[in-house]
């Protein structure tokens, strides 16, 4: 058999042909082009994304496909795939077994400092919305040190510098910000447009304006969740799309009403600047355990010391199991001691004292319960790598001190508290809006269903008195027609991220992040996905004082600004910019080139 022959052609030229993958070469003179110049065919690069699937969120799947769809467009061959909340909170945050993932970033990420275990590389590794991402980059996490201690216009600075670097380097990518959508009962008697349902103190605002000459004075929330009714572990990573349940169940020194963080189980906290700052704090009296035990000093030292380490385990500190949800808040904290029943010292790490209070934020836990949680978890004997019982239990009943206490549940189908008469937040009523002080319901009943458009039908047929988690907007119209239904539309703090692993092959690349993200056209999201109901954004800090100017949104994404327009994506010019970022194309398929 003949030996192919093939035609001389400078480097340059072979290079061209190799990049655009275009036929001028035979597919023997391709390989032989490949050997001389030392450029290695790879395999194509491949991305999937998951994700929710439609009965669980009203939007992921189709943001989702919808990038999928983009990504493909530009050679890169992705799949989407849709599973069940608790088991994408696994893989995303507890086993970083991703790719990529639609999710919507918690609402705690508003506050500046929460940043910090989201993108520190010293949170790399660890479990939870703590760099979830793998993100690791110098520049940040200097930025992210420098804002934990230092206050007025250093720390803007900090901020500002930091969200520079995010935006530059992409360790997700901002989607788009919804608007949280419900529908609400209007015989019911509150006013809605006031009560702010993200948060416990608006659930308490609520209770406190419920229509108390209601027969049965039972407020009735209709949900598309179904993990509460099945765990109330405010440890539980993976269970929690929200702290609103177990924040009614378990009572923090401090909560933020109207703006403000006040004492709550706290009766006083003195804080006393210094290096570090520290703090005397004053229990409220008189304060029980929903199963009457008392509720003491030793109880709070408890919560931070297992909040540290789920092990309890003082002897081997490489052996650490903190907990994944409030990390950021503990790591704030040095020591606490117990002065008496009543009191107790808090010595806080190296922080501003602006930035201190958010230690102050985390559930109190009884010592007499969770104590018995700090062994390493194991299913049928067999223990379960480094995850505590406390991490994992399913805390049914919960035993906490708020002023809402567990009845009952049906597991994925409902779940009843009730409210505590003497909570200290009705009992020491100067101390509290009139509207904690004086709750007008005795309990709060949550049904599941299976979608939000049955969520809004249930308020519809009377049967529930508000949707407690978020409808999308195709449910619009049929709250519009409702009789007695109000529709409730506030602007949201939770945007939807396509979050990277930074940890795979490419994605390890801030360059390919960039590039990726101007494959996403944010406004085209907003307007077709949402039907309007959002707007774009850059980073989570958009709109408050700590956003630096030059990324504000003004007509596009001013740091990785979309390749086309209304959606479209100009192939010549994608395949251009995955070639200058030092990638190649094989048939129209992105393969990886020089990295």
């Amino acid at each position: 058999m003949a030996r192919e022959s093939c035609a001389p052609a400078d480097r340059r030229t072979v290079l061209a042909a190799l990049g655009s993958g275009a036929t001028v070469l035979s597919a023997g003179c391709l390989q032989r082009a490949r050997n001389l110049t030392g450029w290695q065919s790879t395999q194509p690069i491949t991305l999937q994304i998951k994700t929710l699937p439609a009965d669980s969120d009203p939007y992921a799947l189709a943001l989702a496909r919808q990038i999928a769809s983009w990504f493909q467009a530009a050679g890169i061959e992705t799949d989407v795939l849709p599973m069940a909340e608790q088991e994408l909170m696994r893989q995303s945050l507890l086993r970083a077994g991703f790719d990529l993932f639609v999710m919507r970033l918690p609402e705690k990420f508003r506050d500046p400092d929460a940043l910090t275990t989201l993108l520190h590389s010293r949170f790399a590794d660890a479990p939870g919305w703590q760099n979830p991402f793998g993100y690791t980059n110098l520049d940040a996490d200097e930025a992210l040190e420098r804002q934990r201690r230092t206050d007025g216009a250093e720390r803007r600075q900090a901020l500002e510098e930091l969200q520079r670097t995010v935006a530059r380097t992409q360790p997700f990518t901002l989607l788009t910000v919804p608007d949280d959508i419900r529908a609400a009962r209007t015989p019911a008697g509150p006013n809605w447009q006031a009560i702010d349902l993200r948060s416990p103190v608006g659930f308490l605002r609520l209770a406190g304006e419920y229509d108390s000459e209601s027969e049965a004075p039972v407020l009735r929330v209709v949900s598309t969740d179904r993990r509460p009714t099945t765990n109330l572990n405010p440890l539980a990573v993976e269970f929690r799309r929200s702290g609103v349940l177990t924040g009614l169940l378990y009572d923090p020194l401090a909560r933020r009403i109207e703006g403000e963080l006040t004492p709550w189980l706290a009766r006083s906290i003195d804080v006393v600047d210094g290096a570090p700052p520290t703090a005397r704090v004053a229990l409220r009296e008189n304060v029980t355990w929903h199963d009457d035990e008392a509720l003491t000093a030793a109880d709070v030292a408890f919560t931070y010391d297992l909040l540290a380490d789920t092990t309890l385990d003082d002897d081997d500190e490489d052996a650490d199991v903190p907990s994944p949800e409030f990390r950021g808040q503990r790591s704030l904290v040095d020591d606490v001691s117990v002065v008496d029943d009543r009191r107790l010292d808090m010595t806080f790490a190296d922080a501003d004292r602006a930035v201190v209070p958010r230690a102050l934020t985390v559930p109190i836990l009884p010592e007499h319960v969770w104590r018995d949680r700090t062994d390493t978890a194991a299913i049928g004997g067999i223990p379960v790598g480094t995850v505590t019982e406390a991490l994992v239990s399913n805390n049914i009943p919960p035993i906490g001190s708020g002023p809402f206490a567990y009845v009952r549940n049906t597991p994925r189908e409902r779940l009843r508290l009730k409210h505590i008469e003497g909570h200290f937040s009705t009992r020491e009523a100067a101390d509290f809006p009139d509207w904690i002080a004086e709750p007008a319901i005795d309990a709060l009943s949550v049904q599941v269903v299976g979608s939000d458009v049955t969520a809004v039908e249930t308020v519809a047929d009377g049967e529930a008195d508000v949707t407690g988690t978020t409808v999308g907007a195709g449910t619009v119209p049929r709250i519009g027609r409702a009789e007695d239904v109000e529709l409730l539309v506030r602007r949201s703090a939770r945007p939807y991220v396509l979050g990277y692993n930074t940890r795979r092959a490419y994605l390890d690349n801030p360059r390919f992040r960039n590039t990726l993200a101007r494959l996403v056209d944010e406004r085209f999201l907003g307007q077709h996905v949402l039907d309007g109901y959002a707007r774009p954004a850059v980073g989570p800090l958009q709109g408050t004082e700590w956003y630096p100017a030059d990324l504000e949104w003004d007509g596009g994404n001013p740091v990785v600004p979309f390749f086309g327009r209304d959606g479209e994506v100009p192939v010549g010019a994608v395949r251009e910019a995955f070639r200058d970022a030092g990638y190649q194309y094989e048939d129209g398929t992105l393969v990886g080139g020089s990295r």
